[in-house]
């Protein structure tokens, strides 16, 4: 199993697929999962000739369950330290959610030569959060009955989660699978229940405006219209006017999972954009 330590003494999982010398593509996933997530984006590209790379979050997955180090800052810097292990240039960092969150922030401050262009999918950025600034944003009830459903049976809401709003399965019509859901259980519940409330702080109230201004290189920020999770209008359509050399691409109807859901369509959108 491959791991390194943070300065901190924390244990981190990762997983490095592919050619050595081949250009690297870094995946970050998001709450309360593992790299396990980005499997089917993984296997595409290292068959695209790609070397591919993810880790489990501190906290999350097979990394330590660790109840210190929860904020942004320190996640980016787990990811610099990851970088800094594997020396890794020229990359390409593609984060969903949280791990959206975690790309803007790392690549916002990466030494020159480290990356060469960052995806959003369904990210975070710029804030979720309701505020006096951000009138538009999620209220903290809404965050304050995630917390409480955690910590009243975090098994149950680890199932009806991905059961419900995160792949849209509750829309009607749609084509659920029962795998899928599973697979998002068994990834959440291999984490630490405290790393992962403590992350939904690190999620909902985290302003990344400025690390959106603060980044030149080219990112592609991708959203399903139909996210229930982080809402098109308060993330994707606000973060693309932060970054100076962002693209907007939309998914009509899809949800917040919709790497996961139609993976041909997102791998293909991708592969385009690293490849221009």
């Amino acid at each position: 199993m491959s791991t390194f330590t943070t300065s901190d003494g924390t244990e981190i999982f990762y997983k490095d697929w592919g050619p050595k010398d081949a250009q690297p593509i870094v995946f970050h996933h998001g709450w309360p999962l593992s790299s396990d997530d980005w499997d089917t984006q993984m296997l595409f590209f290292a068959s695209q000739g790609y070397r591919v790379i993810a880790h489990d979050r501190r906290g999350h997955g097979r990394s330590s369950q660790t109840d210190q180090g929860h904020d942004m800052d320190t996640y980016a810097a787990d990811v610099a330290d990851l970088v800094e292990t594997l020396d890794l240039k020229n990359a390409v960092h593609i984060g969903h959610s949280t791990g959206g969150g975690e790309v803007a922030r790392y690549v916002a401050r990466a030494k020159p030569g480290r990356v060469a262009k960052a995806a959003l999918l369904g990210a975070i950025p710029p804030l979720m959060l309701k505020t006096d600034t951000n009138p538009d944003g999620i209220p903290i009830e809404v965050f304050d009955g995630f917390r409480s459903a955690l910590i009243a049976n975090r098994a149950q809401f680890y199932m009806d989660v991905p059961a419900g709003p995160f792949f849209g399965f509750n829309r009607e019509g749609a084509e659920v699978s029962q795998g899928q859901i599973q697979n998002w259980w068994r990834q959440g519940m291999m984490g630490s229940a405290s790393a992962h409330y403590q992350c939904i702080a690190v999620f909902s109230e985290t302003d990344q405006t400025e690390d959106l201004k603060a980044i030149d290189l080219p990112v592609l920020v991708m959203h399903g219209d139909d996210d229930q999770v982080v809402p098109i209008a308060n993330s994707a359509e606000k973060a693309v006017k932060l970054l100076k050399n962002g693209t907007l691409k939309v998914y009509k109807g899809l949800s917040h999972g919709f790497f996961a859901t139609h993976p041909e369509q997102v791998n293909a959108d991708l592969l385009a954009f690293i490849k221009a």
